[in-house]
């Protein structure tokens, strides 16, 4: 089932996620509706609160488009940032509307601990875009958008512009 994505500026996206304590049917379910709400958006990841969903646990597929899937569910993820600052070109978000991007500085490499939906530790390091996508989804799990990494200036000329879209869709 396709669920409805939070958009910014909803207050839900600036909440800390609070840890899954059982992997049940449900949060399966759950995963499995992310999974294919991401996949139809098009995005690479997709992390609870994005669908209302206060708890720690992210999907993700940083496959490019054309190739074959590789979806990831990770849930109360951990990350050990580490290597090289890395610019995140471009940088999106299914959260952000008006197709909003921004450069955004991230670590080139990531030691990643986390569950999947069978309980199994994860343990992996990630590098390259991967690394970038599991930097962005576990931002949401602490409340942070990408535009928060962003310069005050760029921040403000962006929240300007929502402010303008919001009037004009309450409008219409």
């Amino acid at each position: 089932m396709i669920l409805d994505i939070v958009t910014y500026p909803d207050p839900r996206l600036q909440q800390k996620c609070e840890p899954v304590a059982e992997i049940s049917d449900e949060i399966r379910r759950l995963a499995a509706d992310m999974l294919e709400t991401m996949y139809a958006a098009p995005g690479v990841g997709l992390a609870a609160p994005q669908v209302g969903r206060n708890m720690r646990l992210l999907v993700m597929d940083p496959a490019a488009q054309d190739a074959e899937k590789r979806p990831r569910v990770l849930i109360n993820p951990e990350l050990t940032l580490s290597g090289e600052d890395l610019l995140s070109e471009q940088e999106g978000c299914l959260s952000v509307p008006l197709n909003y991007r921004a450069d955004v500085l991230r670590k080139s490499r990531v030691l990643l601990r986390a569950r999947d939906l069978d309980g199994k530790l994860i343990e992996e390091e990630l590098t390259g875009f991967p690394a970038i996508v599991i930097q962005h989804e576990a931002d949401h799990l602490d409340g942070i958008l990408f535009i928060d990494r962003i310069s005050r200036l760029r921040r403000t000329m962006y929240d300007s512009k929502v402010k303008k879209w919001l009037r004009r869709k309450k409008v219409a």
